[in-house]
């Protein structure tokens, strides 16, 4: 973002290098103006170039009048002989790395590999770090606020627990010792003080602000010191979608901004978004420096379990001395749907984790931290009710009674969901659903059941809510906003207290002899997983037991191989540091998806695998992994498939392994391999499931089925036994769009890609490219085409459309070949394209 006193005008960054005749080379910045949303070399124009010289600078700033908090935007200021500009860029690794590689550019710079950002300038020398003596961490109260400054803007080392510098590796054994020792000894030195924090939610329905939101955000008289603000369905439209961008993340950002609470000033410290849930957090700008170790994550639970419709995101850090999380979540909607909601709930509890400051730790999950507080549209319904009765409840304002009804209390009772949390008392009358610009119940066709979708719970100790209301004078959406205030006692350390506690640790440590060898116990180290399936978790676990040496331990490659395990494996954790006399619980987790399940149907790979355990300054121990693997359709190619009349689990292994390993062009030989299905078995008992009861299905490829019932049709296809299918068209339908994402072999090949590519806009010479393909990928084209056809031409029941199709199936049956690789958004725009051919024209 280009600043020009109160003007920001969006531009995209580049840095070019040209590589000069006689070998040397020199580098310039440009700068775009571009499109909203930049797709192809069209939508963006050169707006100037400025040529990186010796007298070229770019420093980090603070905005004026402004602190800069580590988690929000960094301003730097580019100046050369000729002009001044400053930018505003987002925070995060992207941003860093581009930095550090324009301060390579620079003419005369020679060793930036040992250089890191800091706040007055781009880089600081990081072998100062080592320079710091313990009563360099101290006191922060005797600083200016121009060191605090400094010190909040730094990109590394943050005000708040400086003493956390000591887990960085640099610093080795003995100063992850120090750490630990002070987390441990934390009550020695630090207090409980009560700081006031506001938790909103609000369901926009896709609305921009037409409204002041004072009545919501400003409705205690004590402006409080942080504000935690979530919205969900920021935006519906498919752009937002599908391309995760939208105008509304800017217009609600300024709507809450200028609305907090006018008795202090307030600082940004960070904003994350994921499709339509958006969290922003600020903090009193007199708290700023206390605030470090900022991180913020997402997690789409939508289709796919990706897809960002539904899910989660996050915001954690600590203050003072207490961690922090804040989630803002959007779960699946429906009365119908409750168990949906509960898998989403554990699915953004187990999916979403936070990096370390010291990257040898494993990362944070929402559960390690000291405060949570959950917020969103959780979407649990009102059941066992009728509309009206529940009227009639809201009416006689009998909360209470309409309350036992509520699914969320149900859920949270039977330990299903929320386990540990605290909700308080619902005073207010549901928070949905509303006719938009008014106070009415739903008028239209649906006449949704009132019900409190909009909650807000916390987990921690020293927590008091004080006020926990709607606002009905609200009327943008069809929802209202929540908020709840909150006292929360902070940890917050005493100063004189940490530099004797401090002290003590040191002492203690300089007595400590440094050569003794650490040695561990393992409670187990074979371990075998009995029938593995596709996409189905299994977990063995073992305990380390330390003995009187302090240690780090890490699971390390063995020689020549890329990783410590096996692409289906993980270690959790996978590397950590163990005090004297302790123990840890270590989880191996074994998961086979898309990438792997190919070669393990084939018996290229076996569920085989050596761990290798290193002791730092200790010795190896060696864990043994085996098991067997239960071949499935998915992850088979199709011309494997069309060649098994058989279920896949009635084959012999070495039969699957001669049909997974078969050639894609070769013809049939004419011998036990005779008349092969024209298309896979497994993909027509989906579709004529859908066909049969799912044609006329809301929602059908955009709302996600349950893990459970995948896991059935999963069964039921590599059994054959179609007749015990059992399960929702959502499940089946996902399970279509996995069986599809699995083949190693995408349905339109590979060789075909750019061809598709080129010609989409061409719907004759796309059929032409569909025509080339082997005889059992072209079948499998034609026979899904024809079955989105019949989709559509019940649109009315369903509400889908050629656009939502194509965007779906697009990155399915069209595939980059060089794999993983992000794809481009103007390639990603044509193969929609070129799907949007065949749904629009009959065959």
């Amino acid at each position: 973002m280009l600043c020009e006193g109160d003007s920001r005008q969006s531009r995209l960054l580049g840095l070019v290098r040209y590589r000069l005749e006689h070998g040397g080379q020199e580098h310039a910045l440009f700068l775009y103006t571009h499109r909203r949303m930049a797709i192809t070399g069209d939508d963006v124009s050169l707006d100037q170039i400025v040529p990186v010289s010796r007298d070229f600078t770019l420093e980090e700033v603070s905005p004026d009048g402004e602190l800069y908090i580590l988690g929000s935007d960094v301003t730097v200021q580019l100046d050369t002989a000729e002009l001044s500009l400053m930018f505003q860029l987002p925070f995060g690794s992207h941003t860093r790395m581009f930095l550090q590689e324009v301060a390579r550019a620079c003419p005369g710079s020679s060793h930036f590999d040992d250089l890191r950002p800091n706040g007055k300038g781009l880089f600081v020398d990081q072998s100062s770090w080592g320079q710091d003596k313990p009563e360099d961490l101290l006191p922060r109260q005797n600083k200016s606020k121009s060191e605090i400054t400094d010190m909040v803007r730094s990109s590394t080392i943050t005000v708040s627990d400086k003493a956390h510098i000591l887990s960085m590796q640099k610093f080795g054994l003995r100063d992850t010792l120090v750490k630990s020792e002070l987390v441990q000894r934390e009550e020695d030195y630090t207090y409980i003080q009560n700081f006031r924090f506001f938790v909103g939610t609000y369901n926009v329905n896709g609305q921009s602000p037409k409204e002041c939101l004072r009545p919501w955000l400003r409705h205690s008289v004590e402006a409080p010191d942080v504000y935690c603000v979530g919205f969900q369905e920021l935006d519906l439209s498919k752009e937002a979608f599908f391309f995760q961008d939208t105008p509304k993340e800017e217009e609600w950002f300024k709507a809450v901004s200028d609305c907090l609470h006018p008795g202090a000033k307030y600082a940004k410290i960070k904003l994350i978004r994921l499709v339509g849930i958006m969290l922003l957090l600020y903090v009193k700008e007199e708290h700023a420096a206390y605030v470090s170790e900022v991180e913020a994550e997402t997690v789409g639970t939508g289709i796919m379990g990706r897809m960002g419709n539904k899910g989660g995101v996050a915001i954690r850090f600590r203050f003072h001395n207490t961690s922090i999380c804040v989630v803002n979540s959007h779960l699946a909607a429906h009365t119908e749907e409750c168990e949906r909601r509960n898998q989403d709930y554990k699915d953004i509890c187990s999916r979403m984790q936070f990096c370390q400051v010291d990257p040898g730790l494993p990362p944070l999950t929402i559960s390690k931290h000291d405060v949570i507080l959950w917020l969103g549209d959780l979407n649990y319904r009102i059941e066992e009710l009728d509309v009206e009765k529940v009227k009639k409840l809201i009416e006689e304002k009998a909360f209470q009674t309409l309350y036992a009804y509520d699914q969320l209390k149900t859920q949270v009772a039977a330990k299903a969901v929320f386990e540990g949390f605290t909700e308080g008392e619902l005073t207010f009358q549901p928070t949905y659903k509303y006719d938009t610009g008014s106070d009415d119940w739903d008028t239209s066709e649906k006449c949704r059941a009132p019900a409190w979708c909009d909650r807000i719970l916390w987990k921690g100790k020293n927590i008091t809510q004080l006020s926990y209301q709607s606002h009905m004078a609200l009327k943008t959406s069809d929802h209202k906003p929540v908020s709840s205030v909150f006292d929360i006692g902070v940890k917050v350390r005493n100063e004189e207290l940490y530099r004797k506690t401090l002290e003590e640790i040191v002492r203690s440590l300089d007595k400590m002899e440094n050569a003794n060898i650490p040695s561990v116990s393992l409670s187990k180290r074979e371990f075998c997983f009995q029938n593995v399936k596709y996409m189905q978790l299994q977990v063995e676990s073992f305990t380390i037991h330390n003995g009187q040496v302090p240690c780090r331990f890490e699971f390390i490659n063995k020689p020549d191989e890329q990783s410590y395990c096996k692409q289906w494996l993980n270690a959790n954790p996978s590397r950590g540091f163990l005090l004297p006399d302790s123990t840890i619980e270590i989880e191996l987790e074994l998961f086979v998806n898309k990438s792997t399940a190919t070669k393990l149907n084939s018996n290229e790979d076996k569920i085989e695998d050596i761990l290798v355990l290193h002791l730092d300054r200790g010795k190896d121990y060696f864990l043994s992994v085996s098991g067997n693997y239960l071949p499935s359709c998915f992850g088979s190619p199709i011309h494997t498939l069309c060649y098994m009349k058989e279920p896949i689990l009635d084959l012999p292994l070495e039969t699957i392994r001669e049909l997974t390993l078969r050639p894609l062009w070769t013809e049939d030989d004419g011998s036990q391999l005779e008349n092969p299905m024209e298309i896979p078995k497994e993909l027509w008992m989906m579709v004529d499931y859908l066909y049969r009861n799912a044609v006329q299905q809301e929602d059908l490829f955009q709302q996600p089925g349950l893990r459970s019932e995948f896991e059935h049709v999963r069964d039921c296809l590599d059994t054959g036994m179609i007749d015990t299918l059992s399960a929702s068209n959502h499940s089946v339908a996902e399970a279509l769009l996995l069986f599809l994402e699995s083949l190693p072999e995408p349905v339109i090949c590979y060789s075909a890609y750019h061809n598709c590519l080129e010609c989409s806009g061409n719907y004759t010479a796309s059929k032409q490219v569909i025509s080339t393909l082997p005889t059992f990928h072209k079948n499998v084209f034609n026979y899904l085409m024809a079955f989105l056809q019949e989709l559509l031409k019940n649109s009315a029941k369903n509400h889908l459309d050629e656009n939502i199709l194509a965007s779906i199936f697009g990155s399915l049956l069209l595939r980059n070949p060089a794999g993983h690789q992000k794809l481009e958004m103007v390639e990603k725009k044509k193969a929609q394209e070129f799907i949007h051919q065949f749904l629009c024209n009959s065959p």
